[in-house]
């Protein structure tokens, strides 16, 4: 009985030390936890709009800051496309604050060099989450990342690579008359399916991942459309 009171108690003990110093090691790591994701952001946020590393190499935590803090300027916008004055992108609590888009600003030599937003939505398994980056223009795509996932890899998680995200640079997201059209991922092909004067809203899909691509087709058009009064405003502006 003896021996089985201090099994028990030594077994208890164990459980107690090892749940504090868990708890410990959480409370402590939690700050830097959220500057990785912080700054995984702003990598994705820099990179969509153009920035990359050399090649072979990567940025270091005290690059992508850099240019983060030298290129890139924010905007809180209501859902009319009005800029609201002295609201931060870091004030919006996406779960309370239903009304307010973020966007982002990248500049090079004090001139705009692309309008940058937040896209998301479902993929097959998982909600995707990505920026997309438009020329000056507003119409044109500058570049797109896809940062946080659960699609399947080597089918649906390809949506995060090089060689389908650079697909979309340059494909336009409205069509000649103005409407915008967004860009669709298709089954197969672009060259095979699609007739050449509308090849510009289109790109390749991801072979076996069909589902994926048709999340990442509907996402993208319901979160330009979020943005479309803002969109509005600026080619208005333009046209006077």
């Amino acid at each position: 009985m003896h021996k089985n009171s201090y099994t028990l108690f030594f077994a208890a003990m164990v459980t107690i030390t090892c749940s504090i110093l868990l708890s410990s090691a959480a409370n402590l790591l939690k700050d830097r936890q959220q500057e990785n994701i912080a700054l995984d952001k702003q990598k994705n946020i820099i990179a969509s709009a153009g920035f990359k590393a050399e090649e072979g190499k990567q940025f270091s935590r005290q690059d992508i800051q850099r240019i983060y803090d030298d290129h890139i300027k924010t905007s809180v916008l209501d859902l009319e496309g009005n800029i609201i004055e002295g609201k931060q992108v870091s004030d919006i609590d996406p779960k309370v604050d239903t009304d307010l888009l973020p966007i982002y600003f990248s500049e090079k030599d004090d001139q705009l060099s692309s309008y940058i937003i937040p896209v998301s939505g479902k993929g097959l398994w998982s909600t995707i989450y990505g920026y997309l980056a438009l020329e000056p223009d507003g119409i044109t795509v500058k570049g797109i990342t896809f940062y946080q996932h659960g699609e399947t890899p080597g089918l649906g998680g390809e949506i995060d690579k090089d060689w389908f995200t650079s697909s979309f640079k340059g494909k336009k997201i409205r069509s000649d008359e103005g409407e915008l059209v967004s860009i669709t991922v298709v089954k197969g092909k672009v060259a095979e399916k699609i007739e050449t004067d509308k090849q510009s809203h289109y790109v390749d899909g991801i072979s076996g991942s069909t589902l994926t691509g048709n999340g990442v087709t509907n996402f993208l058009k319901q979160e330009l459309l979020k943005y479309e009064p803002y969109f509005a405003k600026i080619n208005k502006e333009e046209m006077e």
